[in-house]
């Protein structure tokens, strides 16, 4: 047995003023017999034994009756043996991932576990607390109707959700209810990938419900690559496919096709040159399956003359060499749009700034980042090694640089660092490095990943009319370019954006980041590539992933719904006191009337 109110059974001290008063009744301070009761003295003498068993009654009752309040006010819970179950929190973790889009059997895996939820709402009481908690951690709570009209509602996803953490978050819910019973019930397709191991137990019993069923087959476009990031007009297409047999293929720019063609998995590697300038957007797509929702993706593409670029002599040798290799594939062109130079010859942006070779011009760097309104300024100089990491650039090594420091308060993204020391840094039309493009300062010069990192870089964050692609899964959050005003739907509205960082839009497709009234770059939201691998787990198998032993696999709708309330959750017992105090203060009246009439 429980208690919700146990301070109430200090009421039960109460008891003791019918025995205080049943024992006060004997005492008897002066004794005086007068002859004319001397006969009813011994009337009641030959009934004494009747008469002190009604009082040890009446007192008994009196005294019972004060416990059996006290313990109703402190609002037992038993375990009563019988069928039903007693106040339940009970949290419904619900998989929309967008694998359960897939169809099996004729209808989507949604559905299938829509309707192994809803028969678990149908045993609901009103004494319950219900939640309902999606894939993207959406919760809804509420009586058993409010509950299913959420759950009537649910759509799969455009992307993975997190399982997991709908897990913690519904076990939370339902621990934190006060009630005596919390359970978790997670309905799920049981797709392998989205439950990693282990997963932390959480605070209240989980049941896994997973159909069992296998998985239909199912082909996807899992990647997009444009390559160069910036075409001039000419540049390719890169796209991973995921085909068992062979499929057919289409890639489209806007409403012009690209082209066409048949690929059994694999990589599309797509050539072409359009007619359209400035930024849009395109998809690869294939013929619809059971699983729809990742038979397009979309890509987006920045298709002009190849940006003006040229070196400084403060720059050093490597970067005038590493134009011209530009130059040659006509990624840039001569000319005097990008500059890329030594700080201390910054006189205009957009230019790529590396630090002087020579600290001596440390001073004369500083004074020109300071005119040019670069928040940022050459600290001391340290020694490496250091290894870089971020902007593609992993493991550069750094053999001198400087410290940067901040200097403004103007936005900026920090690109690539050492530890928590920030390398090279960006802002609205420039990028400064904390480093020469020296071997004596890095190996960076020399690697082969710093040729597409300048091309990157001049295309995407310094050329006037392009910017960068930013990949993102569904509501995931990504860093916003400082220059980035606004973001741009398919549908044509634009969305003030503000903050160091963004959140993709829910429904997949290309989002242009705007500069002003102008495209700058684009948001590609699409799903993840492993939400297409439809491999599934069962529900025993699923639940051996929560440690400590804390889940229960269930593969059979009817007995989830059996099992979701089973385990004699402790019931009130507070109506059945009172029934009880009812029935023995009627004993008490009853007793005490027999008293009155025996006494008349």
């Amino acid at each position: 047995m429980s208690l919700l109110a146990p301070f109430a059974l200090l009421l039960g001290l109460a008891a003791a003023v019918p025995l205080w008063l049943h024992l006060r009744r004997r005492k008897v301070e002066m004794r005086i017999d007068f002859p004319a009761v001397r006969y009813l003295l011994r009337a009641e003498q030959e009934h004494a034994r009747e008469l002190k068993v009604r009082n040890v009654a009446l007192m008994a009752l009196r005294v019972a009756v004060v416990v059996l309040l006290a313990l109703a006010a402190a609002r037992p819970l038993a375990r009563l043996g019988l069928s039903g179950h007693g106040p339940t929190a009970l949290a419904l973790v619900l998989d929309n991932s967008m694998s359960t889009g897939a169809v099996t059997d004729g209808r989507p895996v949604l559905t299938t576990l829509q309707d192994a939820v809803r028969a678990v709402l149908r045993d609901a009481r009103s004494s319950d607390r219900l939640w309902l908690v999606t894939a993207d951690g959406a919760v809804t709570g509420g009586d058993a109707a409010t509950v299913a009209g959420a759950l009537d509602r649910a759509v799969p996803l455009a992307g993975a959700g997190d399982l997991p953490a709908a897990v913690r978050t519904a076990a939370a819910l339902a621990s934190g209810a006060g009630l005596p019973a919390a359970r978790v019930v997670v309905a799920t397709d049981g797709q392998s990938n989205a439950w990693p191991a282990p997963i932390a137990r959480p605070g209240a019993p989980v049941l896994v419900y997973a159909p069992g069923t296998p998985p239909p087959a199912n082909r996807a476009v899992l990647r997009v690559v444009t390559d160069p990031p910036h075409w001039t007009p000419r540049g390719s297409l890169r796209a991973t496919v995921l085909a068992r047999e062979p499929v057919t293929w289409r890639a489209a720019l806007g409403s012009t096709t690209l082209a066409r063609g048949t690929v059994a998995g694999g990589v599309i590697n797509i050539g072409a040159q359009p007619a359209a300038r400035g930024w849009t957007s395109g998809v690869i797509e294939l013929p619809p399956d059971e699983l729809r929702a990742d038979d397009t993706r979309p890509f987006a593409l920045h298709v002009g003359a190849a940006p003006a670029a040229r070196a400084d002599a403060s720059a050093g040798p490597f970067a005038r060499t590493a134009l011209q290799a530009l130059a040659s594939d006509g990624r840039v062109r001569d000319g005097g749009g990008v500059t890329v130079a030594g700080a201390e010859a910054a006189v205009a942006l957009p230019a790529l700034l590396v630090a002087p070779s020579d600290p001596a011009r440390v001073a004369l760097a500083n004074r020109a980042l300071e005119r040019a309104r670069i928040p940022w300024r050459f600290g001391a100089r340290r020694a490496g090694p250091v290894q870089m990491h971020g902007d593609a650039l992993d493991g550069a090594t750094i053999q001198r640089f400087y410290v940067l420091e901040r200097a403004g308060n103007a936005p900026s993204d920090t690109l690539a660092r050492a530890g928590d020391q920030p390398l090279i840094v960006a802002g609205d039309g420039w990028v400064l490095m904390a480093m020469a493009l020296d071997p004596a300062d890095t190996d960076l010069p020399v690697r082969a990943s710093f040729l597409p990192w300048l091309d990157r870089t001049i295309a995407r964050r310094l050329a006037t009319d392009a910017g960068p692609v930013l990949d993102a899964a569904p509501l995931a959050w990504v860093l916003r370019p400082a220059w980035a005003t606004g973001l741009e739907a398919p549908d044509g509205s634009v969305r003030p954006l503000a903050g160091s960082r963004l959140r993709a839009p829910a429904a997949p497709g290309v989002y242009f980041l705007r500069r002003g009234a102008e495209r700058a770059g684009a948001v590609v939201v699409a799903p993840e590539g492993a939400e297409s691998v439809l491999d599934r787990a069962n529900a025993s198998a699923i639940a051996a992933r929560f440690a400590g032993g804390g889940a229960v696999g269930l593969d059979d709708a009817g007995r989830l719904a059996a099992r979701a309330w089973s385990g004699q959750s402790p019931r009130p017992v507070l109506a059945a006191l009172l029934l009880a105090a009812l029935v023995l203060i009627a004993l008490e009246v009853w007793f005490a009337r027999r008293d009155d009439a025996g006494a008349a």
